[in-house]
Protein backbone atom coordinates (compact mmCIF):
# COMPACT_ATOMS: atom_id res chain seq x y z
CA UNK A 1 0.00 0.00 0.00
CA UNK A 2 1.18 3.56 -0.71
CA UNK A 3 2.80 5.54 2.10
CA UNK A 4 -0.21 7.77 2.64
CA UNK A 5 -3.33 9.21 1.06
CA UNK A 6 -4.43 12.74 0.29
CA UNK A 7 -8.18 12.54 -0.33
CA UNK A 8 -9.17 15.22 -2.83
CA UNK A 9 -12.91 14.85 -2.25
CA UNK A 10 -14.73 14.48 1.06
CA UNK A 11 -17.94 15.96 2.38
CA UNK A 12 -19.10 16.79 5.87
CA UNK A 13 -22.61 17.92 6.72
CA UNK A 14 -24.88 18.43 9.67
CA UNK A 15 -28.58 18.96 8.83
CA UNK A 16 -28.92 20.50 12.30
CA UNK A 17 -26.52 23.30 11.27
CA UNK A 18 -27.32 24.03 7.61
CA UNK A 19 -30.06 23.16 5.13
CA UNK A 20 -29.55 20.34 2.57
CA UNK A 21 -32.86 19.68 0.76
CA UNK A 22 -31.38 16.83 -1.33
CA UNK A 23 -30.70 14.74 1.79
CA UNK A 24 -34.44 14.29 2.33
CA UNK A 25 -34.49 12.02 -0.73
CA UNK A 26 -31.72 9.77 0.67
CA UNK A 27 -32.74 8.93 4.26
CA UNK A 28 -29.62 6.80 4.93
CA UNK A 29 -27.45 9.91 4.41
CA UNK A 30 -29.81 12.34 6.15
CA UNK A 31 -27.84 12.73 9.38
CA UNK A 32 -24.63 14.38 10.49
CA UNK A 33 -21.38 13.16 8.91
CA UNK A 34 -18.46 14.79 10.70
CA UNK A 35 -14.66 14.40 10.90
CA UNK A 36 -15.02 11.91 13.78
CA UNK A 37 -17.06 9.58 11.54
CA UNK A 38 -14.52 9.93 8.73
CA UNK A 39 -11.68 9.12 11.15
CA UNK A 40 -13.58 5.96 12.08
CA UNK A 41 -14.33 5.03 8.45
CA UNK A 42 -10.68 5.57 7.46
CA UNK A 43 -9.14 4.02 10.58
CA UNK A 44 -7.40 1.24 8.63
CA UNK A 45 -6.11 3.65 5.97
CA UNK A 46 -3.16 6.03 6.23
CA UNK A 47 -5.24 9.13 5.48
CA UNK A 48 -3.02 12.18 5.84
CA UNK A 49 -4.91 15.11 4.31
CA UNK A 50 -8.40 15.81 2.99
CA UNK A 51 -10.01 18.42 0.80
CA UNK A 52 -13.59 19.27 1.76
CA UNK A 53 -15.90 19.77 -1.22
CA UNK A 54 -19.12 21.79 -0.83
CA UNK A 55 -22.03 19.53 0.04
CA UNK A 56 -24.88 21.27 -1.80
CA UNK A 57 -26.48 23.08 1.09
CA UNK A 58 -28.93 25.81 0.00
CA UNK A 59 -27.03 28.62 -1.77
CA UNK A 60 -27.68 31.16 0.98
CA UNK A 61 -25.81 28.85 3.41
CA UNK A 62 -22.73 28.68 1.14
CA UNK A 63 -20.54 31.09 3.14
CA UNK A 64 -21.78 29.65 6.44
CA UNK A 65 -20.65 26.22 5.20
CA UNK A 66 -17.13 27.54 4.60
CA UNK A 67 -17.03 29.14 8.07
CA UNK A 68 -18.30 25.89 9.63
CA UNK A 69 -15.69 23.70 7.90
CA UNK A 70 -12.94 26.21 8.77
CA UNK A 71 -14.00 25.70 12.38
CA UNK A 72 -13.99 21.89 11.99
CA UNK A 73 -10.42 22.13 10.67
CA UNK A 74 -9.24 23.58 13.98
CA UNK A 75 -9.90 20.20 15.59
CA UNK A 76 -9.15 18.05 12.51
CA UNK A 77 -5.82 19.22 11.04
CA UNK A 78 -6.15 16.82 8.11
CA UNK A 79 -8.70 19.23 6.57
CA UNK A 80 -6.28 21.28 4.46
CA UNK A 81 -8.45 22.61 1.68
CA UNK A 82 -12.01 23.71 0.96
CA UNK A 83 -13.81 23.74 -2.39
CA UNK A 84 -16.59 26.23 -1.78
CA UNK A 85 -19.90 27.02 -3.42
CA UNK A 86 -20.18 30.25 -5.43
CA UNK A 87 -23.13 31.53 -7.53
CA UNK A 88 -21.00 31.88 -10.67
CA UNK A 89 -23.93 32.35 -13.05
CA UNK A 90 -25.15 35.39 -11.10
CA UNK A 91 -23.09 38.16 -12.68
CA UNK A 92 -23.94 40.83 -10.09
CA UNK A 93 -23.07 38.64 -7.11
CA UNK A 94 -20.07 36.63 -8.32
CA UNK A 95 -17.15 38.98 -7.64
CA UNK A 96 -18.46 40.01 -4.20
CA UNK A 97 -18.95 36.36 -3.23
CA UNK A 98 -15.43 35.42 -4.38
CA UNK A 99 -14.00 38.33 -2.37
CA UNK A 100 -15.68 36.92 0.74
CA UNK A 101 -14.27 33.45 0.03
CA UNK A 102 -10.80 34.94 -0.27
CA UNK A 103 -11.00 35.82 3.45
CA UNK A 104 -10.88 32.07 4.29
CA UNK A 105 -7.32 30.76 3.78
CA UNK A 106 -8.48 27.14 3.41
CA UNK A 107 -10.55 27.92 0.30
CA UNK A 108 -8.61 26.62 -2.69
CA UNK A 109 -11.33 26.30 -5.27
CA UNK A 110 -15.00 26.59 -6.16
CA UNK A 111 -17.70 24.15 -7.18
CA UNK A 112 -21.01 25.23 -8.60
CA UNK A 113 -22.89 21.96 -9.20
CA UNK A 114 -23.82 21.47 -12.84
CA UNK A 115 -25.17 17.89 -12.69
CA UNK A 116 -28.76 18.83 -11.84
CA UNK A 117 -28.95 21.77 -14.27
CA UNK A 118 -30.49 21.73 -17.75
CA UNK A 119 -28.29 21.06 -20.80
CA UNK A 120 -26.44 24.21 -21.83
CA UNK A 121 -26.13 25.60 -18.29
CA UNK A 122 -22.33 25.34 -18.18
CA UNK A 123 -21.85 26.86 -21.62
CA UNK A 124 -24.07 29.92 -21.12
CA UNK A 125 -22.13 33.22 -21.32
CA UNK A 126 -22.93 34.45 -17.78
CA UNK A 127 -21.71 31.21 -16.24
CA UNK A 128 -18.55 31.16 -18.35
CA UNK A 129 -17.80 34.75 -17.33
CA UNK A 130 -18.26 33.77 -13.69
CA UNK A 131 -15.85 30.85 -14.03
CA UNK A 132 -13.32 33.07 -15.83
CA UNK A 133 -13.25 35.33 -12.76
CA UNK A 134 -11.82 32.48 -10.65
CA UNK A 135 -8.40 33.02 -12.23
CA UNK A 136 -7.86 36.42 -10.62
CA UNK A 137 -8.61 34.92 -7.18
CA UNK A 138 -6.36 31.92 -7.73
CA UNK A 139 -9.26 29.47 -7.34
CA UNK A 140 -9.65 26.19 -9.24
CA UNK A 141 -13.01 24.85 -10.43
CA UNK A 142 -14.49 21.40 -9.75
CA UNK A 143 -16.65 20.19 -12.65
CA UNK A 144 -19.46 17.99 -11.33
CA UNK A 145 -21.61 16.78 -14.22
CA UNK A 146 -23.39 13.72 -15.52
CA UNK A 147 -22.01 12.16 -18.71
CA UNK A 148 -24.55 13.78 -21.12
CA UNK A 149 -23.19 17.20 -20.04
CA UNK A 150 -19.61 16.45 -21.16
CA UNK A 151 -19.97 18.58 -24.30
CA UNK A 152 -20.91 21.59 -22.16
CA UNK A 153 -17.87 20.95 -19.95
CA UNK A 154 -15.57 20.84 -22.99
CA UNK A 155 -16.96 24.19 -24.17
CA UNK A 156 -16.51 25.64 -20.66
CA UNK A 157 -12.84 24.68 -20.27
CA UNK A 158 -12.09 25.80 -23.81
CA UNK A 159 -13.28 29.32 -22.93
CA UNK A 160 -11.45 29.50 -19.57
CA UNK A 161 -7.77 28.84 -20.38
CA UNK A 162 -6.58 30.73 -17.26
CA UNK A 163 -8.52 28.54 -14.81
CA UNK A 164 -7.43 25.07 -13.66
CA UNK A 165 -10.23 22.49 -13.63
CA UNK A 166 -10.76 19.07 -12.16
CA UNK A 167 -13.48 16.70 -13.34
CA UNK A 168 -15.25 15.07 -10.39
CA UNK A 169 -16.18 11.37 -10.53
CA UNK A 170 -14.98 10.86 -14.14
CA UNK A 171 -18.01 12.91 -15.28
CA UNK A 172 -20.39 10.22 -13.94
CA UNK A 173 -20.28 7.70 -16.79
CA UNK A 174 -23.08 5.13 -17.26
CA UNK A 175 -21.27 2.33 -15.40
CA UNK A 176 -24.44 0.51 -14.29
CA UNK A 177 -25.53 0.35 -17.96
CA UNK A 178 -21.99 -0.67 -19.07
CA UNK A 179 -21.96 2.14 -21.65
CA UNK A 180 -18.60 3.66 -22.59
CA UNK A 181 -19.47 5.87 -25.56
CA UNK A 182 -19.78 8.74 -26.20
CA UNK A 183 -18.35 9.36 -22.71
CA UNK A 184 -14.95 7.85 -23.56
CA UNK A 185 -14.51 10.02 -26.65
CA UNK A 186 -15.47 13.12 -24.65
CA UNK A 187 -12.98 12.24 -21.88
CA UNK A 188 -10.19 12.15 -24.46
CA UNK A 189 -11.29 15.53 -25.83
CA UNK A 190 -11.43 17.05 -22.34
CA UNK A 191 -8.00 15.67 -21.44
CA UNK A 192 -6.44 17.43 -24.42
CA UNK A 193 -6.73 20.65 -22.40
CA UNK A 194 -3.61 20.70 -20.18
CA UNK A 195 -5.41 22.78 -17.53
CA UNK A 196 -7.93 19.99 -16.83
CA UNK A 197 -7.32 17.24 -14.24
CA UNK A 198 -9.56 14.36 -13.17
CA UNK A 199 -10.62 12.72 -9.89
CA UNK A 200 -10.63 8.97 -9.46
CA UNK A 201 -13.76 9.17 -7.35
CA UNK A 202 -17.47 8.40 -7.25
CA UNK A 203 -17.31 5.33 -9.48
CA UNK A 204 -18.99 2.82 -7.17
CA UNK A 205 -22.08 5.01 -6.85
CA UNK A 206 -22.43 5.12 -10.66
CA UNK A 207 -22.22 1.29 -10.75
CA UNK A 208 -24.77 -1.21 -9.41
CA UNK A 209 -24.64 -0.33 -5.69
CA UNK A 210 -25.19 -3.88 -4.49
CA UNK A 211 -23.35 -5.95 -7.09
CA UNK A 212 -20.49 -3.92 -8.59
CA UNK A 213 -17.08 -5.48 -9.10
CA UNK A 214 -13.60 -4.06 -9.78
CA UNK A 215 -14.03 -5.47 -13.29
CA UNK A 216 -17.12 -3.29 -13.85
CA UNK A 217 -15.06 -0.17 -13.11
CA UNK A 218 -11.85 -1.09 -14.94
CA UNK A 219 -12.90 -0.08 -18.51
CA UNK A 220 -13.70 3.44 -17.22
CA UNK A 221 -10.43 3.68 -15.30
CA UNK A 222 -8.53 2.54 -18.41
CA UNK A 223 -10.10 5.33 -20.49
CA UNK A 224 -9.40 8.05 -17.90
CA UNK A 225 -5.86 6.85 -17.22
CA UNK A 226 -5.12 6.70 -20.94
CA UNK A 227 -6.53 10.22 -21.39
CA UNK A 228 -5.14 12.05 -18.35
CA UNK A 229 -2.18 9.85 -17.42
CA UNK A 230 -1.08 9.40 -13.80
CA UNK A 231 0.16 13.02 -13.86
CA UNK A 232 -3.38 14.50 -13.82
CA UNK A 233 -5.40 11.85 -11.98
CA UNK A 234 -6.05 12.18 -8.22
CA UNK A 235 -7.74 9.93 -5.69
CA UNK A 236 -11.04 11.07 -4.16
CA UNK A 237 -13.11 9.22 -1.57
CA UNK A 238 -16.45 10.98 -2.17
CA UNK A 239 -17.25 9.99 1.42
CA UNK A 240 -19.92 9.71 2.76
CA UNK A 241 -21.88 9.52 -0.53
CA UNK A 242 -19.68 6.55 -1.43
CA UNK A 243 -21.12 4.68 1.59
CA UNK A 244 -24.20 4.00 -0.56
CA UNK A 245 -22.10 1.42 -2.43
CA UNK A 246 -18.87 0.78 -0.48
CA UNK A 247 -17.10 1.39 2.80
CA UNK A 248 -14.24 3.89 2.77
CA UNK A 249 -11.66 1.16 3.13
CA UNK A 250 -13.31 -0.89 0.38
CA UNK A 251 -13.11 2.05 -2.05
CA UNK A 252 -9.43 2.70 -1.21
CA UNK A 253 -8.65 -0.99 -1.81
CA UNK A 254 -10.64 -0.90 -5.07
CA UNK A 255 -8.78 2.18 -6.32
CA UNK A 256 -5.53 0.50 -5.33
CA UNK A 257 -6.49 -2.61 -7.33
CA UNK A 258 -7.49 -0.50 -10.34
CA UNK A 259 -4.04 1.16 -10.30
CA UNK A 260 -2.05 -2.00 -9.59
CA UNK A 261 -0.32 -1.93 -12.99
CA UNK A 262 1.22 1.50 -12.30
CA UNK A 263 4.71 2.02 -10.95
CA UNK A 264 5.10 2.94 -7.28
CA UNK A 265 5.98 6.52 -8.36
CA UNK A 266 2.80 6.87 -10.42
CA UNK A 267 0.59 5.37 -7.71
CA UNK A 268 2.14 7.85 -5.30
CA UNK A 269 1.15 10.63 -7.69
CA UNK A 270 -2.48 9.52 -7.87
CA UNK A 271 -2.92 8.81 -4.16
CA UNK A 272 -0.84 11.61 -2.70
CA UNK A 273 1.04 14.16 -4.76
CA UNK A 274 -1.42 15.27 -7.44
CA UNK A 275 -4.11 16.46 -5.02
CA UNK A 276 -1.47 18.39 -3.07
CA UNK A 277 -0.21 20.06 -6.24
CA UNK A 278 -3.63 20.81 -7.71
CA UNK A 279 -5.13 22.25 -4.51
CA UNK A 280 -1.86 23.87 -3.34
CA UNK A 281 -1.93 22.18 0.06
CA UNK A 282 0.67 22.92 2.71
Amino acid sequence: MMKGIVDSHVHFWDPGQLSYPWLQEIPVLNRAFLPAQLAQAAAAVNLQKVVFVQADCVPEDGLAEVAWVTQLAQNEPRIQGIVAFAPLENKEATAAHLEKLKAFPLVKGVRRLIQSEAPGFASQPDFIRGVQQLAQFGFSFDICIKHPQMIDAIELVDQCPEVVFVLDHFGKPAIADRRLEPWAAHIHTLAQFPHVWCKLSGLVTEADHQNWTVGDLRPYLDVALDAFGPQRLMFGGDWPVSELAASYQQWVETADALLSALSETDRQRVFFENAQTFYRLE
